[in-house]
């Protein structure tokens, strides 16, 4: 599973340490810290970010690393070429209410493009690999890997949204389309979950960065996904200061439609 020279299986063996690390904080009781723009961040964010980043900087030294625990990181990226987003913990309300839904991320993006990416639950035992040129897996504590796709939509479709970011524009979208069940995940878990054919669609109106939606997105995209904003076009990356636009990540048979409000969002 490469992309260039880069292969994702050489950051398996990594994320999984850095998802016993997690775990050990997890575990105890551990200092929560609250950053300038409000966002809790605790001593599992800053681990795991002690581990991934120079990791990767010394296995791929020509590949740019932006992380969210490190500001210098996070200068202007040119669209073209090739850096990683890393998200240490996604989910860091979710680790510190202790749901299980918080993940671990690694992605590659290339000319704007999520190539590649890992998304690991470790309180929850799921791990997911993507990788556009080759297709997406989940991979068991046993090491067993299986091929996971997107699903074919019926009539009625099952959303998943955020369990801590629930917003009124996304209860208007899934009132307004054919949505029969949503399901709440917390984290990057939810890209996955339509990966896996275990949901249909999710609808994000609410604000992301480039590193809580790259991995995620890489594995939907090599699930067969999709990841469209309001007007159509992919969800890229790259962007000034890392926002996302509002986005609905889905399989491509899903049929939706965009209330008129969210259309210019």
């Amino acid at each position: 599973m490469t992309v260039g020279h880069f292969d994702i299986d050489d950051l398996i063996e990594v994320t999984l340490k850095a998802g016993e690390i997690a775990m050990a904080i997890y575990a105890r009781e551990h200092d929560v810290a609250i950053k300038q723009d409000n966002s809790p961040v605790t001593e599992a964010d800053l681990a795991v970010d002690d581990l991934l980043f120079p990791a990767l900087r010394d296995h791929y030294p020509d590949i740019p690393v932006v992380t969210e625990e490190r500001s210098a990181t996070q200068g202007v990226m040119p669209r073209q070429g090739k850096f990683f987003l890393v998200d240490p913990i996604d989910g860091t309300k979710e680790f510190i209410k202790k749901t299980g839904e918080f993940t671990i991320n690694i992605a590659l993006v290339e000319d704007g493009v999520p190539v590649a990416g890992i998304v690991y639950a470790p309180a929850i035992g799921r791990l997911f690999v993507g990788d556009v040129s080759s297709g997406a897996r989940e991979i068991d504590s046993a090491g067993h890997s299986r091929k996971i796709a997107v699903r074919g939509c019926g009539e009625d479709m099952t959303a998943v949204a955020s369990r801590s970011h629930l917003t009124k524009e996304t209860e208007d979208f899934i009132s307004q389309n054919k949505i029969s069940d949503c399901v709440n995940a917390g984290s990057s878990l939810k890209f996955c979950l339509v990966a896996a054919g275990e949901a249909d669609i999710y609808p994000r109106f609410g604000p992301t960065m480039e590193w809580d939606t790259a991995a995620g997105h890489a594995v939907l995209l090599a699930a067969g996904g999709q990841v469209l904003t309001c007007d159509g076009s992919p969800l890229s990356y790259g962007k000034p200061q890392f926002r996302n636009p509002y986005f609905i990540a889905a399989s491509p048979t899903a049929h939706y439609s965009i209330p008129p409000t969210l259309e210019a969002v």
